[in-house]
């Protein structure tokens, strides 16, 4: 593994890690996508993180909404949590989160959808490299997402990225079975 200093938090860290703080009373979550690679020090632009949460009931959803609105958080789609919970989430739609008063960055939030989300929670790591103290996807889910199904550039370019920091350490057989469950899943 290459060894490289903790960076200076930016702002999604920041944001992030408050939104985790509440989130993590509640439910089980992880982040993925690419802010995975952003917070390995990769240089690109996002304004957005992405967040799968495990399902919950919808009491569990208005208790945590709540208290993410006492912690100055608010959704865009909308300020009702019956409207969210069962016009969103439960149809597996995600909705959006920003502090009160601005419009980035941004918190995507989306609950479990199929077996794989559900893996992706039970395999949830911490990454020390990052500096930051919640959870993401696995590495290998993360390879096997930006390479097998989300394929653009950005995206195969955070996979590179990955797998410079994380060569000597990378399981390529979870790699191949993540990516045929994908396959599976997905119909590709």
């Amino acid at each position: 593994m290459i060894d490289r200093e903790i960076k200076d938090r930016t702002i999604l860290d920041i944001f992030a890690e408050d939104f985790v703080r509440v989130v993590e009373i509640h439910v089980k979550y992880i982040i993925v996508s690419g802010f995975v690679a952003i917070a390995h020090g990769r240089s690109r632009g996002t304004e957005d993180i992405d967040m799968i949460v495990e399902r919950m009931s919808k009491d569990e959803f208005i208790m945590m909404h709540h208290e993410l609105e006492a912690a100055a958080f608010e959704c865009m789609q909308s300020d009702n949590p019956d409207v969210i919970y069962d016009d969103y989430l439960n149809d597996n739609l995600s909705v959006r989160y920003v502090r009160k008063d601005s419009f980035i960055p941004e918190m995507e939030l989306k609950f479990t959808k199929n077996s794989l989300d559900d893996y992706q929670i039970k395999t949830r790591t911490k990454l020390p490299l990052t500096g930051l103290d919640f959870y993401f996807s696995s590495i290998e889910m993360n390879l096997a997402f930006k390479e097998e199904l989300l394929k653009s550039e950005k995206y195969l370019e955070d996979a590179h990225h990955l797998r410079i920091i994380y060569s000597d350490i990378i399981d390529e057989n979870e790699i191949r079975k993540i990516k045929a469950e994908i396959r599976r899943l997905y119909s590709i």
